[in-house]
């Protein structure tokens, strides 16, 4: 439901959910040395296979570029462009709205609870 629905929501940007979560996951202050593809995977919790399309798509539209790391040539980290930080700062805020809207109702211990136990389910999983 949160991949169709969030799918709805950045439709008019052309933006898959998988894509906003490698967008995020670039976006952060940590990353802004760059990512390897696998940093990425372990990251998102998501297979090499599965992300290294949506990275090469995102970098087909000029939104993220591989380059060459300079201590090791055979690996390559990947950036946000200009254009994929211009487009995170557009679509942040109608992510922040769809997090809003599908939380409403939720009182702030409703959230911290539902965050506790989406935690305790994804540590069981990872277990699995």
């Amino acid at each position: 439901m949160m991949h169709k629905t969030g799918a709805r929501a950045l439709e008019a940007e052309g933006v898959t959910t998988q894509q906003w979560a490698v967008l995020g996951a670039l976006s952060r202050p940590q990353a802004e040395s760059g990512m390897s593809v696998g940093e990425l995977a372990t990251f998102l919790l998501v297979s090499r296979q599965n992300l290294s399309g949506v990275v090469a798509r995102l970098e087909g539209s000029g939104y993220v570029e591989r380059v060459q790391d300079q201590s090791d040539g055979r690996a390559r980290s990947v950036y946000l462009t200009v254009a994929g930080k211009a487009l995170w700062r557009r679509i942040t805020p109608v992510i922040h709205g769809y997090y809003g809207d599908a939380l409403d109702g939720f009182g702030f211990d409703d959230r911290v609870d539902l965050l506790h136990h989406l935690n305790a389910l994804l540590g069981n999983m990872k277990e699995l």
